[in-house]
C-alpha cells in the first residue's frame, strides 16, 4: 500500500522540504564539535519557542517519554498531585502518578468541554495542601484547549508546582512557560512544528529540579533519567551526552524549530488558529457538529467532530484514504469511535490544506450515504480562509 497523497490526521504530520532536508543530511560524530555545537544551538531554539529561560532537556524519543521521564523525577511517595482531566491524555497521566506512589486528586471535566480556572482554585482551596498541579494545556484526542495561562498561576500562589502537557501546543497557540509560571513542560516536534517524532522537549525549573533533588525515587542511570542528563549534559556545559542521540532526528528537530521562528511564533500561531477556524466552518455547515461544545475553547491543533450515527469511525476514514488519497484521525482512548479529527497542524495549517481534509471528509461521509451539504463544506471553509487573510504557501 502506498502513502497517502495527503496526510491531515492528529499527528504525526507533514514535513516541509527544508525538515525533509535537514533529516536526510549525513549522519555526523555525536561528538564531533559542530555537532555538539549544533544540538546546543537547538535548545537555544527550542528555549526561545517556549519563551523561557529554564533548563530545556531533549531527550531521544517521541514525548511520551519526556512525559514518563519527567513525571518519574518530580514524583515521590506520598506527593499531593490534584491532576485536571479533560481528556484521555490527562486520564493516562493520572494512572502514572498513582504508580509512583502518589496521592492524587482528579478534577474532572467532560471529554467535550475545558477546565474552569475558578473551579481548579476551589479545588485547591479544597485540599489541605497541594505539591503539584498538572494538567495537559492541548488535547488533541479531544480537540479542546485548556486554559493554561490562567490556571498555571492559581497553583503557583498555592505553592504548588506547575507540570504542563504541551505537546499539541507548542508552535500552534501560545505557550508562555516563564510568564505564567510552569514548572516542568513536555512538548514534541511531531505536532504543530511539523517535525521528526523522535525527540523530547523538556522544560525543568529551578523549583523542578528541587523537587527533583529531594525525590529518592527520581530514576539513575536509565534512558528516562533527567538526572542523567543535568549531570552530564547539562553539568558539562554541552561536552558529555549521557547516551548516543539520534542525530538526523536533532537535524530535523532543529529546522522545524528554526523554520517556525524565521516565519514569526506569533504569525505562525495567528495561521494554525485561522486553518482551525476555517475546518470549523466547514463541518458546521456541511451539516455536522463539533465535538467541543463551544468554539472558546476549540483547539488550534485539530478539529475533532461528531461520528454521525450512520457511519463508523473506521470504515469512514479507510475509505476516505482510499478513494481521495487523505490520511484523517479518528478519536483516540475512549473516543476512538466517537470522532473524526482532521489536523491542521505545521505545514498542514498552509494554503488549502483545510479545503483538502474538510472536503475529503465531507464526499466521503456523502458516498458512505450519510446527508451532508459538500458544497456549502467548501464554501465556508474557503471563506474562512479568505477573511482570515493569513492564508500562506511558505
Amino acid at each position: 500500500m502506498h502513502e497517502a497523497d495527503f496526510t491531515l490526521s492528529a499527528g504525526p504530520t507533514l514535513a516541509s522540504s527544508r525538515v525533509q532536508q535537514a533529516l536526510g543530511q549525513p549522519i555526523t560524530f555525536d561528538y564531533d564539535p559542530a555537532f555538539l555545537a549544533h544540538f546546543k544551538a537547538t535548545e537555544r531554539l527550542a528555549a526561545e519557542l517556549f519563551r523561557t529561560d529554564k533548563d530545556v532537556v531533549l531527550m531521544q524519543g517521541e514525548a511520551v517519554l519526556g512525559l514518563e521521564a519527567t513525571a518519574r523525577a518530580v514524583v515521590r511517595p506520598g506527593m499531593r498531585c490534584l491532576n485536571l482531566v479533560s481528556g484521555v491524555y490527562a486520564a493516562w497521566f493520572g494512572d502514572w502518578l498513582r504508580s509512583y506512589g502518589a496521592e492524587v486528586t482528579e478534577l474532572k471535566v467532560p471529554y467535550d468541554e475545558a477546565l474552569e480556572p475558578a473551579a481548579v482554585r476551589a479545588e485547591i482551596e479544597r485540599m489541605d495542601a497541594v505539591d503539584l498541579v498538572a494538567l495537559v494545556h492541548s488535547e488533541t484526542p479531544s480537540g479542546i484547549e485548556n486554559p493554561l495561562a490562567e490556571i498555571a498561576p492559581i497553583a503557583k500562589e498555592a505553592g504548588a508546582l506547575v507540570y504542563a502537557d504541551v505537546v499539541s501546543a507548542l508552535g500552534g497557540t501560545a505557550v508562555e512557560i516563564d510568564d505564567w509560571g510552569v514548572d516542568i513542560a513536555v512538548a514534541g516536534c511531531q505536532k504543530c512544528l511539523g517535525g521528526p517524532p523522535g525527540v523530547s522537549l523538556c522544560v525543568v525549573g529551578e523549583d523542578a529540579w528541587a523537587a527533583i533533588d529531594a525525590n529518592p525515587s527520581a530514576p539513575r542511570g536509565t534512558f528516562v533519567s533527567l538526572l542523567d542528563w543535568r549531570e552530564t549534559w547539562l553539568a558539562s556545559n554541552g561536552a558529555k551526552f549521557p547516551y548516543t542521540p539520534s542525530v538526523s532526528d536533532v537535524n530535523g528537530v532543529h529546522a522545524a524549530i528554526a523554520e517556525c521562528l524565521d516565519h514569526g511564533l506569533d504569525e505562525v500561531i495567528e495561521r494554525h488558529a485561522s486553518a482551525a477556524r476555517a475546518c470549523r466552518a466547514g463541518v458546521e455547515a456541511m451539516g455536522l457538529e463539533l465535538w467541543p461544545r463551544s468554539h472558546d475553547y476549540a483547539a488550534n491543533c485539530v478539529t475533532a467532530i461528531r461520528c454521525p450515527e450512520e457511519v463508523g469511525v473506521v470504515e469512514t476514514l479507510a475509505h476516505i484514504r482510499d478513494r481521495y488519497g487523505v490520511m484523517l484521525s479518528g478519536g483516540y482512548g475512549e473516543l476512538a469511535e466517537k470522532v473524526f479529527r482532521i489536523g491542521h497542524m505545521g505545514s498542514g495549517s498552509r494554503s488549502l490544506y483545510p479545503l483538502v481534509s474538510v472536503s475529503a471528509l465531507a464526499r466521503g461521509l456523502a458516498d458512505l450515504g450519510v446527508v451532508v451539504d459538500v458544497g456549502a463544506a467548501a464554501e465556508a471553509t474557503l471563506e474562512s480562509l479568505s477573511a482570515s487573510g493569513t492564508v500562506v504557501t511558505a
